[in-house]
């Protein structure tokens, strides 16, 4: 059953180019909606580090760095069968599913459950899991690769901004 799933779904989900796309933004504004009361009270109270952008920026980045590893996905997905890369090509969708998952996972740790350090710990291995997949990526889909490149930028930034948050309002307590 497991494999089942593994092999056809998983692979046929990105092939569908609208559901690549589709669903990784509609997840990532869920996940946003539902912890928005947070976001516009605890959030808004931190000391944030130099260079945080406007709140306005991060649903329109997400927005955008969503739909991307969507069509990554797909471009991904269209290898699956194709001769000499069809491995990595379902080796780098296990990590593309496996990032989403761990990026998913970063907004209920930060700001639902208000723990920073949990979540600096996702988005340490979620930067490390996305550097992965770009690097394999890139002998896969070129185009694909790309895609990956302001992701791989925005966590790098985001991952800062994270444990910037932590110096700046916990520094000091046990």
């Amino acid at each position: 059953m497991i494999e089942l799933l593994s092999s056809s779904l998983l692979y046929e989900i990105p092939r569908n180019p609208a559901i690549a796309v589709g669903l990784p933004i509609a997840l990532g504004g869920l996940s946003g909606a539902i912890t928005k009361s947070s976001v516009n009270t605890w959030y808004a109270a931190l000391a944030k580090p130099p260079g945080q952008p406007p709140r306005i920026a991060f649903p329109i980045v997400w927005t955008l760095l969503y739909g991307a590893m969507g069509y990554a996905a797909h471009l991904t997905a269209s290898h699956v069968n194709t001769p000499f890369i069809g491995d990595a090509a379902r080796d780098s969708l296990h990590l593309q599913y496996a990032q989403f998952g761990m990026n998913m996972l970063w907004t209920p740790l930060f700001f639902g459950a208000k723990k920073p350090v949990l979540a600096l710990l996702d988005i340490a291995a979620l930067l490390g899991t996305v550097l992965k997949t770009t690097n394999d990526l890139r002998g896969i889909d070129t185009n694909a690769f790309y895609l990956y490149l302001p992701y791989c930028a925005w966590l790098g930034y985001a991952t800062y901004l994270n444990a910037g948050i932590i110096y700046k309002n916990y520094k000091n307590k046990n």
